[in-house]
C-alpha cells in the first residue's frame, strides 16, 4: 500500500491551477526585483564586518534558548537599538518575523477573546490568530469604519486585539493608521501594528509609519522585522516593559527556541549603525520607487494602490502571471508571479520591489521592458 499516493492528486491539482511553486536558487545574472532587501545593506560592508566581528567573539551560535543560557549581551543590545529606533520603552528579538507573530498573538489573546484583522494581513498573523483560539473577525482591507462596525457587535468578547500591518506586503499600499488606533482606542482594544515592510524605510531614521504618524502612545506593539530593510535575519517587537516581561514568561515562540545567533545579531547591529549614519536612505528609495511606478502607470499599467517600495502589477489570471513571469525572466528581469493563496483569487500579479540596488538607469529600462511584455 502505497501511503504517499495521495500526494501526487495534490500535486497535480496544483499544476492544473497554475499554482504549483518551486524553489529556485537565484540567478545572479538577473535584475532581482523581488528582494526584500530594500536598502541594499546584506552585502554592506559595515554589516558583513559586524556580523563577522560577533561571529569571532561569541561564536556561531547563542548555544541554548534565551531562558536557559541564550541571551547575550548582543540581544539586550539590540532589544534595547530596537526600542530607541522605533521610539517605545523595550524591545524583544525573535528567531523570525513569522516566530514573532506565532509568539505574540497568542500570549495576548486566547479563547473567549477576539481578535481583529485586516482582511489582507499577513499569513502569519493568521496562523498566529488560529494558535491564539481567539475568535477572528476581519474589517475590510484599510476601512477603520468597518473595523468600527465588528468591534461595536463584539463588545462583549473578553480582550480585543486589532491587528494589521503599516505596508502591506503585495499591494504595496499603507494602512490608515490614525484612524485605526482612534478606533482601537475608543474601544479598548490592544492594537499591534505588523511593520516588516515599514521599518527602515518610512518615519524618521526609518523608524516606520507608527512613528511617522506619532502614535507610539496608541499602538501597543510595534512588530518588525530584521530580514527585510535591515538586510539581515530575525523579527522584533517594540513594546512597553510591562508587555516585554509578558512576552518572556509567555510567548512559546520565544521560549522554546534556541536564541538567534550572534552574527545575525552582528548584522543587525550593523545595519542600524548604517541608517544611524545615513538617515535620508529611505526617502531616497521611496523616491526611485515614485519613479518607477510613474513609468509603469504612464504604460498603462494598472499598479492597484501601491505607494511604497512594492510595486504590483496586476494581472488576474495565474497562468498569463506566470507566462508573463517567464518572459521577463528571458529579458533578464526576476519578477515573481504571486498568486493564491498569497493573494485572493482573482487577484494574481508581478510583484516588483524597487530596492536600492535599482540605479535610476535600471529603473527607467526596466520599466520599458515590463511594459512591452504585458501590453503586446
Amino acid at each position: 500500500m502505497n501511503r504517499e499516493a495521495w500526494i501526487d492528486a495534490e500535486l497535480d491539482a496544483l499544476r492544473e491551477a497554475h499554482l504549483f511553486r518551486r524553489a529556485i536558487a537565484l540567478d545572479r545574472a538577473l535584475l532581482n526585483f523581488s528582494s526584500n532587501d530594500y536598502l541594499n545593506l546584506a552585502h554592506h560592508p559595515e554589516v558583513i564586518a559586524a556580523a563577522e566581528r560577533a561571529l569571532r567573539e561569541c561564536g556561531a551560535s547563542a548555544g541554548a534558548s534565551r531562558l536557559v543560557s541564550g541571551t547575550l549581551a548582543l540581544h539586550e543590545e539590540l532589544e534595547a537599538r530596537l526600542a530607541k529606533l522605533k521610539g517605545y520603552p523595550a524591545g524583544l528579538v525573535f528567531g523570525s518575523g513569522y516566530l514573532t507573530n506565532l509568539g505574540v498573538l497568542p500570549a495576548l489573546v486566547g479563547r473567549g477573546d477576539a481578535i481583529f484583522a485586516d482582511r489582507l494581513a499577513h499569513a502569519s498573523l493568521m496562523d498566529a490568530t488560529m494558535l491564539s483560539r481567539a475568535e477572528l473577525h476581519r474589517f475590510r482591507h484599510n476601512d477603520a469604519g468597518h473595523l468600527e462596525e465588528l468591534l461595536k457587535k463584539h463588545a462583549g468578547a473578553g480582550r480585543k486585539l486589532v491587528v494589521t500591518e503599516s505596508v502591506f506586503s503585495m499591494d504595496g499600499d499603507l494602512a490608515p493608521l490614525p484612524d485605526i488606533a482612534t478606533v482601537a482606542e475608543r474601544h479598548g482594544a490592544l492594537l499591534l501594528v505588523d511593520e516588516a515592510h515599514a521599518t527602515g524605510v518610512f518615519g524618521p531614521g526609518g523608524s516606520g509609519l507608527i512613528r511617522e504618524h506619532k502614535l507610539e502612545s496608541a499602538v501597543n506593539i510595534s512588530m518588525g522585522t530584521l530580514s527585510k530593510a535591515l538586510g539581515g535575519y530575525g523579527g522584533f517587537v517594540a513594546c512597553s516593559e510591562k508587555l516585554r516581561a509578558l512576552l518572556i514568561n509567555r510567548a512559546r515562540a520565544f521560549i522554546f527556541t534556541t536564541a538567534p545567533p550572534p552574527p545575525v545579531l552582528g548584522a543587525a547591529l550593523g545595519a542600524l549603525d548604517v541608517l544611524e549614519k545615513n538617515t535620508g536612505l529611505g526617502a531616497e528609495l521611496l523616491r526611485r520607487a515614485a519613479l518607477f511606478r510613474q513609468q509603469l502607470q504612464a504604460a498603462g499599467l494598472d499598479t492597484m494602490q501601491s505607494a511604497s517600495q512594492i510595486i504590483p502589477v496586476f494581472v488576474g489570471d495565474n497562468a498569463r502571471a506566470l507566462a508573463l513571469a517567464g518572459r521577463l525572466r528571458e529579458q533578464g528581469l526576476l519578477v515573481v508571479a504571486i498568486r493564491p493563496p498569497t493573494v485572493p483569487e482573482g487577484t494574481a500579479r508581478l510583484r516588483l520591489s524597487v530596492t536600492l540596488a535599482h540605479s535610476e538607469a535600471d529603473l527607467v529600462r526596466s520599466a520599458k521592458i515590463v511594459s512591452s511584455a504585458i501590453v503586446r
